[in-house]
Parts: C-alpha cells; structure tokens; sequence
C-alpha cells in the first residue's frame, strides 16, 4: 500500500513506480518532478489567490479559469532550469535520449480506497525538452479539470491540500500493450486474470479508441480460460500470456491486493508501465489458512440488521464475541478472533452460509425462512445451492455439533409446544430471560467503575463485553425461539388459510392481523415520545419553545440543561430509557440519541404539528381495529373449522409477534450501559491526551483498551477512522460474497426495466420519492415515499410523515416491515438498488402486497 509519505512527496502514480522499481519489476527509466515543483511554479506566478477564488465557482467555471491562468503563467528560467536537471537521467548529449511521455501523478490520485484515474493529463511521444516544460505545465493545469473538482469534491478531498507531481518516462517502443487486472474484474473472481492486449502502444486502447483483444486467465497457470479477438490473429501469444499472469502474480503478492496495471513488451521484453489497486472490487474476508476444497459463501450480516454501512472497530468485536457465544448454546467454545463463521471485509461483517446448504435439514430451514426476513439473499443462496460445491451432500451436522444440538433440544422443545398454548406464558419467560441480562450487565458495570486505577476500569468494562459474549445468546435464543419460531410458522399457515376463502384481499387481511402488536418495544418508544409531546403541548411555554427553535438548537439546549422546566423533565425522563438508541445501535461504537438528541428533537417537533387523529396513539389504536375487522372477515369467509384454525393462528401471532424486536432491544440495553461507562474512560483518556476525543475510542480494539493508558492513540485512530469513512461512501454493498471473489447485489429484481421487491405491509400509495441515507440529517415532508437501503429502530421517525416505505433489503419480519406495519403504510422491501434507481422528486406509486413500484413521472 503507497503510504502517506510516498504519496506526499511523488504522488499516486510516482510512488508506485518507485515501489515497482525498487521490486525489481521491469519499469522504464522515469523521473518523478516533486509536487514542489507545481508549488514553486504556484508561487512564483501568483496563483494560489486564482485558485482561491475559483474554488468559489461551480466546478466547470473553476476548471476554466485555473486552466487559463496556468497555461497563460509559462515556466520562468530558473524553474525551467531546475527542471531540466531533474530530467537528467533520460538525457544524453543534453537532449532527451529517446521520446518520453509526460504523466500527471496527483497527491490525490490512486489514493488507497480511492481511484483518480483518467481524471489528470497524459502526453506520449514528447520528443523535445521545450515540449516536455510545456507538458508539465499542461499537467499541472489538469489537476483542475472538471471532473477531478468534482470527485474530490464527492470524496471530501480538501482541494487546499492536494498537490502534483509528474512523472517523465521514456516510451518503450512498444509491439504490443494493454492492461492486466490480477483478478476478474468484471466478476471479481480471485482465481482469474484479465488480460486486454493491442498491437503498438496502450494509449490507445486504455482510452478506449481501439478494440482490444481480451483474454480471461487462469490466475495461477496463466492457460487461457476464455479469449475474444478483435482481429483474426491475437496480439499476444500463449507464452507471453503466461508471462503477464506470472508478472500480476509477482505484482499482487508485493501490494497484497487485486492491482490493475499497465504494460508493454518491446524487443522481447515486458515492461509495467504503471500499476494502481483497483478499488472498484469490494474486500472479501481473509483467505481460510486451512485446506478445503469447497467454496465459502458469505452472508451480509447489515444486510439481516437492515444497517449497510460500516461498522466502527469496537463495534465489529462486539458483535463477533457474542456471535461466537452463541456456541455455548451446542456445548462448544469458539474464539472469535479465529472463528471462521463471522469475518469482517470492508469494514461490515458477514455469516459464513456455505455448511448450511450443505447439510438437508439447515438447507431446508434457511431456504424456508430466510426469505421473511432478507428474501433477496435467499434467491440469490437458492441459486448458487445447485452449483455442485454447494449441494446438500450431508445429512447431519458434524458429530459434535449434532450433539450439541440434542442437547440443546430438552430445553427449548417443551417451550416450543407450550407456545401453541400458552402464547402470554411464553412470551412472558422471554421477557424475563431479557430483564435479568439487562441488570446482570448494570450491576457488572457499576463493580467495573469501582477499580482504583483508570486503567484498571477500563479493563474491566473490558470484561463486561466478553461476559455480555459468553451471556447474550445463551440466555437470549432458548426464550426467544419459542417465541419467533411457532410465530413465522404460525404467519406462514395463516396466509394459506387466507387464501382458501378466495377474498381478493386475502393476504393483506393475513397480513393485518401484525398490525399494533402488543408488546413492541420500538412501538412502546413511539408511544412514549408521542405523550413526551403531548406533555409539551399542555405546557404555554415548552409548547412556543419547542415549536420555534431548531431541533439542532434543542438539543444543545437540553444537554446544556437549559430548556423550559416541562420539556427539560419529559424529554429527559424518555432518554434516560431510550437514550441508548440511535442509528446502527447495534454498533457499540456508532452515537447515540443520549449523545445528540437531535433526531429525538425532530420527531417532538413533528408531533406537536400533527392532528390528533395521526398521532401514534390514535394510529395504534386505528391498527388494532383493523387487526381485530381481518381477523373476523377471515373467520367470515371460512369453514367452521378453518375459521377456528385462523382464530388459533391469530391468537398467537398477536401474543408473540410483538416480541421480534425484544432481543435486539436488551442487546442494545446491554450495550448503552457499556458504552457509558466507556464513555467515562475515554474522557480520562482524552483529559491524558491519548485520544482526541471521547468518540476516537470507538477507533480501538479490546486488546488496545487493556493497555490504552499506556500508549498514544491518534494516529491509529486517524488511520481507521479514515478507512471507515472511505467505505461509508461505498455507494452499493453486496448481500452476497464467495470464496472465489464473485459478489451478488442483486435482490428480487435486478432488471432495469422491473422495479419490484416484496410486498410487506399491504395498501397502495402514491407519492414523491425522497431517497434518505441518514435519518438524523435528513427529514421527510408529509406524503413522501421514503426510499432507503434499510433501517434499524432509530428511523421510526421518518414513518411519521412517510406515505410509504422502500427498502433495498429487509423482509417480512425486519424492523422497517414491522414499523410499516403498525403504521398501516404500504411497504416493499427487497428492491434491487433502489436508492440509486429511484430519485428524489419522482413520483411513484407502490403495492405493499404485489411488492410493484410503477414510476408516474
């Protein structure tokens, strides 16, 4: 990886032809002119007040005139001068010694998780010295073009901080040339290269003037596994094919990533003209040390949380020691730091699948269940179930596991009959099973802060997450799968019993019967900001305050302690029971509304501006009865007998679906109360100087935070946090990896043409789109279609106003159904890229039952 330094003193292209060089590889003679060259030359012209001043401007008007004014500045002598003795390498008799091309190397350019290529100028077959200064010129100017403003602008690239080198390379006269890609880039496949070749020089075919002949390679032999000609003979041989492949291979192991790179051979030679990481490719988990002979398949663990972006370092940890917990269930010990199940890659995590499919009995559960919950991922694991390393060839887990798993059974199989029964009873043993988790943590916290030492009470809150590890799932699934179990199993059975009375609307009655559940806690916290403003509204002066001042302002004003009596109580009474939430809560690391209650201000806002008859309570109340009419239009429409059945159905579904939120909700107890006592570590830290702000320590490890008292931290945490924001502005995320590097976005309908997911809240709604990457920054206008990748509980806000819901992942029983639901807005989930194929300002008209989306205009 080109490290901060190299970039700074060479620029991207200049600091990987130096790393090539000094490999060994076969690089052509070159010089790199240092970014202090284009300072001095900025200086000594006068033109850092035109950039200034331009950087005001729209980009195109900017990019004129910087352009202008540089190639109008011309290089002084002494500059010149300096330049030329640069170029001394590539001289002889004071003359350049053969014809070199003249190549931008931007400081942001080929920036690790970035990619400026073709954004700056590159000039071939210069031939003279006076044409080389004014090339360089020409290449300083192109780091304003208006497409290389316009990206750094996308990627917050600070224009005052990026600079310029260039580098002079001699030309190699070259009989054919191309590009390698180390891995496949058009499927991402680790196990092949790509090989585009032409006769005589790339130029040409990297800009796309002439048709290259392509060849996909095996990436370990270099046999072509495929080719297309664009002529009736190749450019390259069999031999020289082979000699690129072990040319990426040399190139791949010395960056450790999948490089695209540029070469030519001349006189019987290979030459790697230039070479970048290709960062279009998303990041898949560490390779597996072990041998084994069939693929893995990885599931998108945000994709199920309905949370796609990134996940902060802590939070990562946290998640992957209560996963490998969860292995105490079957009688086994996992340490999650080498447990295959659960890797990060791009900085989320993801579920290894591949053992389920294998396996008849888990294949036959995944393929039944998964599709209420991530329906997109399970077309896309019904499909790659029939390659041939994927088939079910097992009939049992390994013998370990399969013992595990009966044992296990003695402890959740008379819970599971008793929920047909006794569906309160059930539901009640889960929500004891989640208050005893909650306080055992509370207490272990409040022992934690009484260490003596800052660092001995970091360590021990430390311990908290490793016990909340070892506790959460063991404690959590044998209540809550009585619970959810005969629920989906339930829901499934009440669909078909709806759809033999032959009603036209017999799944969205079915589908009814989820309306108000009792017992949801993203409900009850809905219920209970509605009274906080209701409370506000009986109040003259909260109700003024509230209504005129900013939500941004409220929320300073209620950390600083300073909002009217009323409204400082109310709202803080609801947040020190909800404060933990916030967007991505399951991320130990991410803010929460207890840190900026900004969204929470939004929302009271919101309600003080609603009628009475949209308000939460009244909507709940409105959804119980329409729960309450479909379960008797259904009893109407049947036999006696399947009338009793879909009584029984429904009695359970309205006992115990309202619990599907309820082990996330204690996790997120769990961690709120971690997180404080976090919190109050990292400040020490700070007060220390060893962290620059309380939020960094989200940045650290737990084995870091056993010693953080004994280090300095910023500059780790500058390094993460920046990956971190790199992939938050990744703009698709898959839902599915394999092994071999193929990625699959791809929900229900991945079809241009076709926008449909899967309907599951019913209704109809028209409206205008307003795509939302950020609940706490953006807001939605009444009547709007909220269009989403998922959501978690922190968006139930936007609900308020939404006519209808969007989401690009998410199914039947995910949080933004369930809240769509209780809300009675049309929902469809499961839509292929809907953020990027749907645009603000459209207009849209959704079926939550059918799952279409018809644009109106």
């Amino acid at each position: 990886m080109t490290t901060e330094a190299e970039l700074g003193a060479l620029g991207g292209k200049g600091a990987n032809l130096v790393r090539l060089r000094e490999a060994g590889l076969p690089v052509p003679p070159f010089v790199v002119l240092a970014p202090a060259l284009y300072e001095d030359f900025l200086a000594q012209s006068q033109l850092r007040p035109v950039l200034e001043a331009a950087w005001q401007q729209p980009a195109a008007e900017a990019s004129k005139l910087i352009r202008a004014a540089f190639l109008s500045a011309g290089l002084t002598g002494d500059l010149a001068a300096r330049i030329i003795a640069e170029l001394a390498p590539l001289l002889t008799g004071g003359e350049l010694a053969a014809p070199v091309a003249v190549r931008s190397s931007a400081t942001a350019e080929d920036l690790p998780g970035l990619s400026f290529a073709g954004q700056q100028d590159t000039f071939l077959d210069v031939a003279t010295l006076d044409d080389v200064l004014r090339r360089v010129v020409d290449c300083w100017a192109s780091l304003w073009t208006e497409r290389a403003i316009t990206y750094r602008d996308r990627n917050h690239v600070d224009h005052d901080l990026v600079s310029i080198a260039v580098v002079v390379q001699r030309m190699v006269p070259a009989e054919a040339s191309g590009v390698l890609f180390t891995v496949n880039p058009r499927t991402g496949r680790r196990d092949e290269m790509v090989v585009d070749a032409a006769p005589g020089l790339g130029e040409d075919l990297v800009s796309g003037r002439v048709t290259p002949d392509s060849f996909t390679l095996d990436a370990a032999t270099g046999d072509v596994r495929s080719q297309q000609l664009a002529g009736p003979t190749a450019s390259v041989t069999v031999g020289q094919l082979r000699d690129l492949a072990a040319l990426g291979r040399r190139i791949g192991e010395l960056y450790g990533e999948p490089m695209d790179i540029e070469w030519a051979r001349a006189g019987g030679e290979l030459f790697v003209v230039q070479a970048r990481p290709i960062t279009s490719l998303f990041p898949l988990p560490a390779p597996n040390p072990g041998a084994h002979a069939q693929p893995e398949v990885w599931f998108s663990f945000g994709a199920f949380q309905g949370v796609l972006g990134p996940l902060t370092p802590l939070g990562q940890e946290t998640i992957r020691i209560a996963l490998a917990g969860a292995a105490r269930l079957v009688g086994r010990r996992v340490d999650w730091r080498t447990n295959r199940f659960v890797q990060p890659a791009g900085e989320r995590l993801w579920l290894r699948f591949d053992d389920l499919l294998r396996i008849r009995a888990t294949r036959k559960l995944v393929l039944e269940f998964l599709p209420m919950v991530e329906p997109g991922t399970a077309a896309i694991l019904r499909d790659l179930g029939t390659e041939p390393g994927l088939r079910a060839t097992r009939t049992a887990p390994n013998p370990g596991v399969a013992a595990g798993f009966l044992a296990l059974l003695p402890r959740i199989g008379p819970r599971i009959r008793a929920a047909s029964t006794n569906p309160a009873g059930t539901r009640k043993a889960l929500d004891r099973a989640a208050d005893g988790l909650v306080r055992h943590v509370e207490q272990a916290m409040v022992r934690a802060a009484r260490w003596s030492t800052p660092q001995e009470r970091l360590t021990a809150r430390v311990d908290v997450i490793d016990d909340l590890g070892r506790r959460a799932f063991p404690t959590l699934l044998p209540a809550f799968a009585p619970v959810m179990g005969p629920t989906m199993l339930t829901l499934k059975q009440l669909r078909e019993l709806a759809l033999q009375t032959k009603l036209p609307d017999a799944d969205a009655l079915a589908l009814n019967v989820m309306r108000a559940l009792p017992g949801n806690v993203t409900t009850e916290m809905d219920l209970a900001l509605s009274d906080v403003a209701l409370t506000i509204r009986g109040d003259a002066t909260a109700w003024g305050w509230v209504a005129e001042t900013p939500a941004s302002d409220l929320a300073r004003q209620f950390l600083a302690g300073r909002l009217p009596r009323v409204a400082q109580t109310v709202i803080g009474t609801f947040l020190e029971r909800y404060g933990m939430r916030g967007v991505a809560e399951i991320d130990l690391g991410a803010p929460r509304w207890r840190d900026d209650p900004t969204p929470v201000m939004h929302t009271i806002k919101a309600y003080l501006g609603m009628p009475t008859h949209t308000q939460p309570r009244a909507l709940h109340k409105a959804g119980q009865h329409e729960a309450g009419r479909s379960i008797r239009a259904l009893m109407d429409a049947s036999t006696p007998a399947r009338a009793a059945k879909v009584r029984k159905a429904a009695k359970l579904i309205r006992g115990m679906a309202g619990a599907r939120e309820t082990p996330k909700f204690t996790l997120v107890q769990c961690l709120g109360s971690i997180r404080s006592g976090l919190d109050a570590s990292a400040a020490e830290l700070v007060e220390q100087g060893r962290l620059g702000a309380v939020a960094d320590l989200a940045f650290l490890r737990t084995d870091e935070l056993r010693r953080a008292f004994s280090a300095e931290w910023q500059d780790v945490v500058a390094q993460r946090r920046a990956v971190f924001d790199a992939e938050a502005r990744r703009g698709q995320v898959p839902r599915v990896l394999v092994e071999d590097g193929r990625t699959f976005y791809e929900g229900l309908s991945a079809d241009a043409a076709d926008l449909s997911g899967a309907g599951v809240s019913p209704g109809v709604a028209e409206g205008v789109v307003r795509v939302v990457h950020d609940p706490a920054a953006q807001q939605l206008r009444a009547g709007e279609i909220l269009v989403c990748r998922g959501t978690d509980p922190a968006w139930t806000p936007l609900f308020i106003a939404a006519a209808g819901l969007v989401t690009e992942v998410g199914g039947l029983m995910t949080h933004g159904s369930v809240v769509a639901r209780e809300y009675g807005i049309p929902a469809v989930v499961g839509v292929h890229d809907a953020t990027r194929r749907l645009v603000d300002g459209q207009r849209v008209r959704i079926d939550g039952s059918s799952g279409a989306i018809e644009l109106l205009g």
